[in-house]
């Protein structure tokens, strides 16, 4: 209670990275990754320079371009919408979506990952072009200017567009402006009476027990 306190009171904001990892060190880490991870981790050094950490895992960035934060990772996960590919790359931004959007939105693309409690949005993919399309088409969803159906229809059009090189701007771009500050979704208390009852009852015992020991002894 007391760390929710003073996140709450003090803020919570990520405790990013500002250094850069060596890149021979991350030229080390991904020479053994298979040939897709390789490549969108090179891509996106190339984009945004040396991540700000790197295990063998995975590379991070945090706050490059729009981005509150972006994870290429070794490990791929097949994935067949709209065409057979693997997840390897998330990119998330700060986003609040309403609980009763959730489903719509597990609808549209599992990929899309929304987290509640931390007021964020990602999407995974195979390159940060159909994340920032699938996250647009998020918030068109959130927004009510598309259900999951049509934005399904609207993802494989604008992919198609994107990959012959034509104009594409919802794979271009953000559509809609992305906050830089945190909004939690601390959801409500519900059982804070119990709570500071069961903890005054244990500094009581806490109290009580120097004065038994002190009794036995005498």
């Amino acid at each position: 209670m007391g760390s929710d306190i003073k996140v709450q009171t003090l803020g919570g904001a990520e405790k990013t990275t500002r250094d850069v990892m060596n890149m021979e060190l991350v030229k080390e880490i991904i020479k053994d990754w298979n040939a897709m991870s390789k490549n969108v981790a090179n891509l996106t050094i190339d984009q945004y320079g040396p991540p700000n950490e790197a295990i063998q895992s995975r590379l991070i960035w945090y706050n490059n371009g729009p981005w509150k934060r972006t994870i290429v990772y070794r490990d791929e996960i097949p994935h067949d919408f709209p065409q057979p590919h693997t997840d390897v790359i998330e990119n998330y931004i700060n986003y609040s979506v309403p609980p009763e959007m959730f489903s719509e939105l597990a609808k549209f693309d599992g990929s899309v990952i929304v987290e509640r409690t931390r007021g964020e949005v990602s999407s995974r993919c195979d390159m940060e072009a159909a994340n920032v399309l699938a996250l647009n088409l998020m918030h068109d969803i959130v927004t009510g200017k598309l259900n999951a159906e049509r934005a399904r229809n609207v993802y494989c059009d604008v992919t198609s567009a994107f990959m012959m090189n034509r104009s594409a701007p919802y794979a271009e771009k953000l559509q809609f402006d992305v906050s830089k500050e945190e909004k939690f979704d601390t959801d409500q208390v519900m059982i804070a009476d119990e709570m500071v009852r069961q903890a005054y009852e244990k500094i009581k015992d806490m109290a009580e027990q120097p004065d038994q020991e002190n009794t036995h002894n005498h």
